[in-house]
């Protein structure tokens, strides 16, 4: 006899055998399974075996010859460039996402408030249309040392030369005709002294004349002045050669704006600036002092940040990373903004909160699961990060910029030729990628239980 099931309002029905007993959804376990099984075959060939023979793989030697156990794993924390692209991966993981997170909470903020709202988030999210590859190349080229090229070094010495006076004459330095010699600093000091009604002479070279800047006038003798020094600063150098060393010719270029100091017991008494014919006086203080001409004359021009140097290559990559996915947090976090009940924000704004308040106290908790979201993204993103280093680090600081996900590269196909190590600091990065995304499915989870 078949039993009865009682169903609510009706009469009792046949239970199936327990051996056809269907799912919830009305399918069979078995059917289930069989429209699974393609997407099961892909994750084994394509997540599963790469891992297990990773693992296997990292525990033999370069070749594959010879079993070397965990010494692998010893490798990535004893060899200097292994360690630094460790070290480097946790700078990487601790600043960048956090970086990008505040720069998109900041921009989808802010864009609430502005009239072009839409154009702005455009403008913004952009980057996120261009390739690593791309990303870099126009990274590179800003970054660039020589300011005629590199738009963030002129940038930097436009700001600098606004503020700073630069150098007219960098490669200028006294003849050999000349009593100036070097004082230290880049200055230099006349072994005798001046006095008034001798006209001084001093003789500069290094320039050539039709490199001298601006249009500089030919050369003038100072005349006798009264009581103060006179003298006159020039170009001892004429195309064509000719004339006579240590006294002004015709023909030679004045050098305007060099300046001059008298100097007693150390001590400056008095200074001038070279005039259009290079001529200059000194009042009567300087009668008996010694001539200098000070390093800020000579100094080379300032020619900006070394930003791929060693101790900054990291930091601009950084940045250029922020660039590029700014855009993307900021989009993830406006569209959490959106959902966010604005009578909460005016209650708080009633009860006599300012706006900063507001958005501390109301706005980022409300939108810390976004946040957290866009964050284990990022976090997840910047561990494997490997393009915008390849290409933008020059070859000499690429060491000191070096990433797990490069090193992995480097030490198996970039010229290391060690699989053995190469599959160890992929083992390490998948250990350092698991917490990340445990925790996001634990978070999901939560969520949904809601």
């Amino acid at each position: 006899m078949s039993s009865q099931v009682a169903t609510a309002g009706g009469p009792a029905g046949p239970v199936p055998p327990a051996g056809k007993r269907k799912s919830v959804m009305g399918t069979r376990p078995w059917v289930a399974a069989l429209f699974l099984l393609p997407a099961i075959v892909l994750l084994g060939a394509l997540v599963v075996y790469p891992i297990g023979y990773s693992i296997w793989r990292s525990l033999y030697d370069a070749d594959g010859s010879g079993f070397v156990g965990l010494g692998n794993y010893g490798d990535i924390f004893t060899d200097d460039a292994t360690f630094t692209a460790v070290k480097n991966t946790a700078i990487w993981v601790a600043v960048a996402p956090a970086l990008v997170t505040g720069l998109g909470l900041i921009f989808a903020v802010l864009t609430e408030r502005v009239r072009w709202a839409t154009a702005f988030k455009l403008v913004i999210f952009m980057p996120m249309a261009i390739s690593m590859l791309a990303a870099g190349i126009i990274f590179r080229l800003v970054y660039e040392a020589d300011p005629d090229q590199g738009v963030a070094n002129a940038v930097v010495v436009g700001v600098h030369d606004t503020f700073a006076e630069s150098s007219v004459y960098p490669k200028a330095r006294p003849s050999a005709e000349s009593d100036l010699k070097a004082s230290g600093g880049g200055s230099f000091t006349s072994t005798g002294t001046v006095s008034a009604g001798s006209p001084a002479l001093i003789p500069l070279v290094g320039i050539a004349p039709n490199k001298v800047p601006g249009s500089p006038g030919d050369a003038k003798p100072a005349e006798a002045s009264g009581d103060g020094v006179s003298g006159t600063v020039w170009l001892d150098f004429k195309l064509g050669g000719g004339g006579e060393k240590g006294a002004v010719d015709t023909g030679e270029k004045a050098l305007p704006g060099i300046k001059v100091e008298a100097v007693k017991d150390g001590k400056v008494v008095a200074s001038a600036k070279a005039g259009d014919d290079g001529t200059f006086t000194l009042p009567a203080s300087a009668d008996g002092a010694q001539l200098r001409l000070p390093a800020s004359n000579f100094a080379a021009p300032y020619n900006g940040v070394d930003w791929l140097g060693p101790s900054l290559v990291t930091p601009a990559i950084i940045a250029a990373y922020a660039w590029m996915w700014a855009g993307f947090a900021m989009v993830l976090i406006a569209a959490g903004l959106a959902g966010v009940d604005r009578n909460l924000l005016e209650a708080a704004r009633v009860d006599g909160a300012n706006e900063w308040q507001v958005f501390r106290r109301v706005t980022v908790p409300l939108l810390a699961p976004v946040l957290v979201v866009v964050l284990i993204t990022l976090m997840i993103n910047v561990m494997k990060i490997f393009d915008l280093i390849y290409i933008i680090a020059p070859q000499p600081t690429q060491d000191e910029a070096n990433v797990l996900a490069l090193q992995l590269y480097n030490a198996s196909f970039g010229g290391g030729g060690d699989l053995g190590l190469g599959s160890a600091i992929g083992v390490v990065l998948l250990l350092l990628v698991l917490p990340v995304m445990i925790v996001n499915i634990r978070r999901l989870r939560r969520e949904r239980r809601r």
